[in-house]
């Protein structure tokens, strides 16, 4: 079983957190976004992952690169690195890992992540993951027959068809043969919104016949702009938590510190005269002190004094002190 991770994109919607790192390395609960998709889609999966397959941009750099690598060695697996260096399309960014589209396989796009208990159809040609939600039109959802196969994807319909959104997250029982009908996607100049589609592929495996069934998750908490981010976080948190999961380092310095669960709160950090909690990540070798810190995300190597913070992210090697006003803000901060 092989995973391909498409992305490439920066995100600017999360700007300045992603101005130094791509989007899908941000921590959640301690732990990149696209670490933490890959294990749970292993998990649902329950089968060994030969290769993860990380398309990414070519300016991300070598750290970047290593960093992925070791994600998917951790799980036992080959990682591979392909570049998308142009602002293509899903089918096109797909098709910049040809050389490992073959066999059964799982694209996963790393905006997102899951909670999912399922057996997957490994007799369909291929499985989409689906979410129920309470606005089915702002989605592109599956429209299923009477045997529950998906016989239609509708891209934010309109009038109800289903109210089973598209999550990102796709298994093939043969890649190659996705790889196939996105090539003739190529060929033929198929693009809408300006962009080559991995839908329109799998249109066409529709049309052929293939069998494409639905895989319900649980949880779908996306990561695509700041405040639903540190909302993401808080419920991984929880998620953690309730799983009995060890969410602070025992290097930490406690000086008159209360921690409410639930938090993260990672190597060599200091908490003076401080409350953290409930629902914050703390990184590695963050200081505190003084401060009220809840519902936030902060990253590796900031400072934080005097400060009240709720739906709060900071991020790496930053320095806050609520006492003062001599500050030096750069591009896309925001203070509220």
């Amino acid at each position: 079983m092989k995973i391909i991770v498409p992305m490439a994109g920066r995100g600017s919607r999360l700007r300045p957190h992603t101005l130094t790192i791509p989007k899908p390395l941000i921590p959640i609960a301690g732990k990149p976004i696209v670490h933490r998709l890959v294990e749970d889609i292993a998990k649902v999966l329950n089968q060994k992952i030969d290769e993860v397959a990380f398309i990414i941009h070519e300016s991300f750099g070598q750290q970047v690169e290593t960093d992925l690598i070791a994600i998917a060695e951790k799980l036992g697996a080959k990682g591979t690195i392909y570049y998308q260096n142009e602002a293509l399309g899903t089918g096109h960014a797909i098709m910049c890992a040809k050389d490992s589209l073959s066999g059964p396989a799982v694209i996963a796009y790393a905006d997102t992540l899951i909670r999912a208990d399922f057996d997957l159809d490994t007799s369909a040609d291929s499985v989409i993951w689906v979410k129920q939600v309470d606005q089915p039109e702002a989605f592109g959802v599956v429209n299923l027959n009477a045997n529950g196969e998906i016989i239609e994807l509708v891209e934010k319909p309109k009038e109800f068809v289903s109210d089973l959104a598209v999550i990102g997250i796709y298994y093939f029982k043969d890649i190659a043969v996705l790889k196939n009908e996105l090539q003739l996607v190529l060929d033929n100049n198929i693009i809408h919104g300006g962009e080559y589609q991995i839908n329109d592929g799998i249109k066409q495996m529709m049309e052929k016949g293939m069998k494409f069934v639905p895989g319900k998750v649980d949880e779908w908490m996306d990561c695509g702009n700041k405040n639903v981010t540190v909302e993401t976080n808080g419920r991984m948190l929880g998620f953690l938590h309730q799983d009995g999961e060890n969410l602070v380092a025992s290097s930490i310095t406690n000086e008159n510190a209360t921690i409410i669960p639930p938090c993260y709160i990672g190597e060599n950090v200091v908490l003076k005269n401080c409350t953290i909690g409930p629902n914050v990540s703390l990184g590695n070798n963050c200081k505190v002190e003084n401060s009220t810190i809840t519902n936030s995300l902060i990253q590796t190597n900031a400072t934080i004094k005097n400060a009240k913070l709720d739906n709060a992210m900071i991020g790496n090697h930053a320095s806050f002190d609520g006492n003062f006003t001599n500050i030096s803000i750069g591009d896309y901060s925001v203070l509220e």
